[in-house]
């Protein structure tokens, strides 16, 4: 046999070793402990909500979950860091509506693309937003808010944790579908946000719906309504936004887990079916729910309908944030 042949041949068969080494270790999958990134601080919806999910996913797939948080700049820092991880299932993220959609308009040299540079694992839980105002905001329900926000813009400000949060996002687009521009009043973070409403120096805001519960059934703020299509168990007393006359608002914070490009299709179906297994769990259902948390149905469950909502979202927030930016 020529060298070349011989050259040939080694060549197909290390080609054809390496085609079955990717599904032998993706059947093997996990083999040793997992990271998921949280590119929030300890605490926050983000991250009790990975906490929750990973220790049911841990039981599944017989493997350890660590959570690791990795905070910094609306949580684009850790999302980077996971985006340029190695592919092979054992480093995931808990990206959100933010860092995975609101983050492309925001920052203009984002070092990642959501719809590029990871793989669609699975929804986990939404936060909904609520529209709160100071306790003495001169409006007895959402249709009045709305008609006062309009004839008094030029004398309002809106509350929020910086550019780049879920307060900021999620009020922005409802000023986008209000066509009003009002004072934005920025705090470093969410809770001084929320502190500056309940002592009645800021006028509105919005947020996600974990942040404000007690607030609302300690009557310190108002709550004008829920920007989902139905009541939420927490506040069942709360209209949505539909029913209050503002169908166009809608938003909620979605939780979802995301693997870097390239993760192959075996081990990206075996963490989608142990996080489904998870959300389907009574005890993990209930400790969802009890946050305000929307679970997803199992048709939103899937790998395609998250990339299909990541897209979309994209879209979206790209609509309102950009103007808003310039």
């Amino acid at each position: 046999m020529s060298f070349s042949r011989l050259f040939l041949r080694s060549l197909g068969l290390l080609t054809l070793a390496t085609a079955f080494a990717v599904p032998a270790a993706a059947q093997d999958y996990p083999t040793r402990q997992i990271t998921m990134i949280v590119p929030f601080a300890a605490g926050g919806p983000t991250d009790v909500i990975s906490r929750i999910v990973a220790s049911h996913m841990s039981q599944t797939l017989g493997q350890a979950i660590v959570i690791e948080n990795v905070v910094g700049a609306g949580g684009t820092t850790g999302t980077t860091r996971a985006a340029k991880a190695t592919n092979d299932g054992y480093t995931l993220i808990t990206g959100h509506m933010g860092t995975h959609a609101a983050a492309v308009p925001l920052y203009p040299k984002l070092a990642y693309h959501p719809e590029t540079d990871f793989e669609p694992v699975a929804l986990l839980a939404g936060t909904p937003i609520l529209i709160l105002a100071r306790k003495d905001f001169p409006a007895s329900n959402l249709k009045e808010f709305v008609a006062y926000l309009k004839a008094n813009t030029d004398k309002l400000n809106m509350a929020h944790a910086g550019v780049g949060s879920v307060s900021y996002s999620s009020c922005e687009l409802l000023n986008s579908v209000l066509d009003i521009k009002p004072t934005g009043v920025p705090f470093n973070g969410t809770g001084p946000a929320m502190n500056a409403l309940v002592g009645q120096q800021v006028d509105y805001m919005c947020d996600q719906i974990v942040n404000a519960v007690p607030q609302i059934k300690g009557g310190t703020i108002r709550a004008y309504a829920v920007a989902t299509p139905e009541r939420n168990p927490s506040l069942p007393d709360l209209p949505t936004t539909i029913e209050g006359g503002l169908p166009a608002y809608q938003a909620s914070a979605w939780n979802a887990i995301f693997a870097p490009k390239g993760t192959p299709a075996p081990i990206l179906a075996k963490l989608n079916a142990a996080a489904a297994k998870a959300l389907d769990d009574e005890n993990v259902r209930k400790r969802l729910l009890d946050l305000g948390s929307d679970i997803p149905k199992p048709e939103g469950r899937t790998q395609a309908a998250l990339g299909a909502l990541v897209k979309s979202e994209v879209a979206k927030w790209s609509a309102v944030l950009k103007p808003a930016t310039n």
